[in-house]
């Protein structure tokens, strides 16, 4: 199986922009033109890229659609969107404006009947996004933790048909600090589904760590490392190739 790499670009009022553990007022603005900056992941040889509408994920429903729009229209990229989508009626919408695949995250804790419903109306195009901090789920923008685990839930989902899992350990988004290669590792073993590993990939190592676990680990989403210049996409992609 191919590890993929999905660098992302997190959109803050029109901007693309990164967090420290998912606080919004811990903000670095990183460009302003977010079509601009998916045509240059486009350009480094990247196969996808993973859109985050933060604004969204707070507000319940999207925020930043002019922005997604735009960055649909300048790369022929599949674009993978979270945030935002508690309905039907939203995921749908996505799908036929082009994203390839709609991440789900709190829906899935919170209304897992449409999640399920979504999964099986929109076959191998629904991820599950399990955001976790002290390895319980967090929703409504990381601002709200539950009381379910993250492999708990993965669990439930099991059957459910989701394309993958992208799992974030909030306590390492956005601090390079590197990812958490046990709890990664753990959730793919225990589940069917391809697991997308986010939050803290520093270097190249930890996308050769991620690929050396043996749990088959699907591939991993870059931020802050990438935007910082401590990831170079030529390096990274060939250690994701092997």
């Amino acid at each position: 199986m191919a590890f993929v790499l999905y660098p992302a670009i997190d959109l803050k009022g029109g901007q693309v922009v990164r967090l420290k553990r998912g606080e919004m007022d811990q903000a670095t603005v990183y460009a302003e033109d977010p079509a601009q900056q998916a045509a240059a992941f486009a350009a480094a040889g990247f196969e996808w890229v993973h859109v985050v509408d933060l604004d969204g994920a707070f507000a319940g429903r999207p925020a930043n659609a002019a922005a997604v729009r735009a960055i649909l229209a300048a790369t022929q990229l599949p674009v993978q969107l979270g945030g935002g989508i508690r309905d039907m009626a939203t995921a749908e919408a996505w799908l036929a404006a082009g994203v390839a695949r709609i991440i789900l995250g709190s829906a899935a804790v919170k209304d897992p009947g449409f999640a399920r419903a979504a999964c099986k109306a929109f076959p191998g195009q629904v991820a599950l996004g399990l955001d976790a901090r002290d390895g319980f789920v967090a929703t409504e923008g990381w601002a709200e933790t539950s009381d379910v685990t993250a492999r708990d839930l993965a669990l439930r989902f099991a059957d459910a048909g989701a394309a993958a899992i992208i799992f974030t350990d909030i306590a390492r988004d956005g601090m390079l600090t590197g990812v958490n290669l046990d709890l990664t590792a753990d959730l793919a073993r225990a589940v069917p589904i391809p697991v997308i590993a986010s939050g803290g990939v520093a270097s190249v190592a930890d996308i050769h760590a991620l690929r050396a676990t043996g749990a088959g680990i699907a591939g991993a989403i870059l931020g802050r490392a990438l935007y910082d210049g401590r990831v170079e996409p030529a390096e990274a992609l060939a250690a994701a190739r092997g």
